[in-house]
């Protein structure tokens, strides 16, 4: 027995010897660029009374994924902060006179659920249901989306909740971060600049506002129907115009423009002894479907938009000074801006500033590495292969060229112009928009053992420290 035992690990040894010295011969392939996107079958129909529907007929299960966008997000708020949020809310309370757990319970029989959020510009409404309960179930999301019940004995209860959420946002280093950023960018003056409400303020809020912003927001004409999976075509059609179709179109949608402030801008926010100081730092950048736009896309990716990235790898694997730091554009109607937020240790905080513009200012100076930005290429364009790789990532892909009013070839060519962006104009749309001059800073933290580090750094030198309103 003991000799056989030998063989058997002589033999595994010299398994693992060889297959270890065939591993170290081979070399590893390169990466090339992700394959062209190419957009499943789409057809779009308009009814009569401007309602839009989208059918993309994509995947093996039998499954259909229904999402529905009204043009009735915090946008259209006005004065009362978060009214779109307490609307949709209290449309999950009932609606033609049944239960909020009898229409779950329907859709539970039909293989999902509803969801219903709200967003800057859109009150969504959605389902993934079996194939064969598509009609079905675009007639029930039509009659919670038409009939609201808005019942009284339940306004209390859904008020208090949103409250709550907004106390606990207050309590909350980042959300009074984001809070000031886009108070900076857009000013009290237009909607992007909106943020939590005031203390206090939704108490004030009524039942009889709550159906006042629904009859002037919720409208067919303003509303965007997106289906994607397997279905009937001529089914989903006839369900839309059956549930939809004597919808009245509503009001026009109006979104006042807006063009982001550059700074220098600087807003300092104390929290008494805070461990973390949490930062949003950005500048106005080229919209979505701009030249530009496709370089600041693999600009921000190889920067501070990865975890790979620069950024990242400075701030938190070489330093240890932060968790998630990262960077992103935030696309609006008509503009669009880059932000730079992280966590930081309060005793690194002016450390990690310097790092912070160093490296802005290196890759200004210096175009990225080839094989740097050709990673940064390949992993953006394999990305935006992944997220089209379902129905939900489809439709959001849609939704956001048809609310941009992007070509139509947008999606097929966004892999294409992310590939034809050269190491060159990474560095120089860097250098064109990353400049300190244009920057807006919010910074959430103790003051008292940082605010003189900072206002001591020269990129700072010509900011506008702008204080708190009374």
């Amino acid at each position: 027995m003991i000799g056989t035992t030998l063989k058997i690990l002589a033999a595994g040894a010299l398994a693992l010897a060889t297959s270890s010295a065939i591993a170290q011969q081979s070399t590893r392939p390169d990466i090339g660029p992700a394959p062209a996107f190419e957009l499943p079958s789409t057809t779009t129909i308009e009814l009569d009374n401007g309602l839009q529907a989208t059918f993309i007929d994509f995947g093996l299960a039998p499954k259909v994924n229904i999402v529905i966008n009204v043009m009735a997000g915090n946008v259209f708020d006005g004065e009362a902060t978060y009214m779109a949020d307490l609307v949709a809310a209290m449309m999950e309370e009932g609606a033609g006179g049944e239960s909020p757990e009898s229409i779950a319970q329907a859709f539970a029989s039909m293989g999902g659920d509803l969801s219903v959020g709200v967003g800057m510009h859109t009150a969504n409404f959605s389902s993934n249901v079996l194939s064969e309960f598509g009609p079905e179930a675009i007639s029930r999301i039509a009659t919670v989306m038409r009939q609201p019940d808005f019942p009284d004995s339940e306004f209390s209860r859904v008020l208090q909740n949103e409250i709550r959420n907004m106390t606990v946002a207050r309590s909350q280093p980042g959300p009074v971060a984001t809070e000031a950023y886009v108070g900076l960018l857009y000013g009290d003056e237009h909607p992007y600049g909106q943020g939590l409400p005031d203390v206090g303020q939704m108490d004030s809020y009524t039942l009889d506002q709550v159906r006042a912003f629904y009859d002037e927001h919720f409208g067919a004409a303003r509303t965007h129907i997106y289906i994607a999976g397997r279905f009937d075509h001529d089914e989903m059609e006839a369900a839309i115009r059956d549930a939809f179709g004597d919808w009245e179109a509503g009001n026009p949608v109006d979104i006042p423009e807006a063009s982001p402030r550059t700074g220098p801008l600087v807003r300092l926010i104390d929290r008494p002894g805070a461990p973390q100081t949490t930062i949003r730092l950005g500048v106005p950048v080229a919209p979505i479907g701009t030249e530009d736009a496709y370089a600041l896309t693999v600009m921000n990716a190889l920067l501070g938009g990865s975890f790979t990235s620069r950024l990242t790898r400075n701030l938190r694997e070489t330093n240890g000074w932060t968790y998630s730091p990262g960077s992103g554009i935030t696309n609006r109607f008509g503009s669009s801006y880059w932000t730079f937020n992280a966590d930081i240790i309060t005793e690194h905080t002016v450390e990690a500033f310097t790092e912070i513009f160093s490296e802005i200012q290196t890759l200004q100076l210096n175009a990225p590495p080839a094989d740097e930005a050709n990673g940064m290429r390949t992993w953006i364009g394999g990305i935006f292969i992944l997220q089209n790789a379902s129905t939900g990532g489809l439709i959001s892909q849609l939704i956001n060229q048809h609310f941009h009013g992007l070509p139509d070839d947008y999606l097929e060519n966004y892999v294409g112009r992310i590939n034809e962006v050269s190491n060159a104009e990474i560095s120089a749309v860097a250098a064109e928009y990353l400049q300190p001059d244009r920057m807006v800073l919010v910074v959430v933290g103790d003051l008292a053992s940082i605010e003189d580090g900072l206002r001591a750094f020269p990129q700072l030198a010509d900011a506008e420290f702008v204080e708190a309103a009374p």
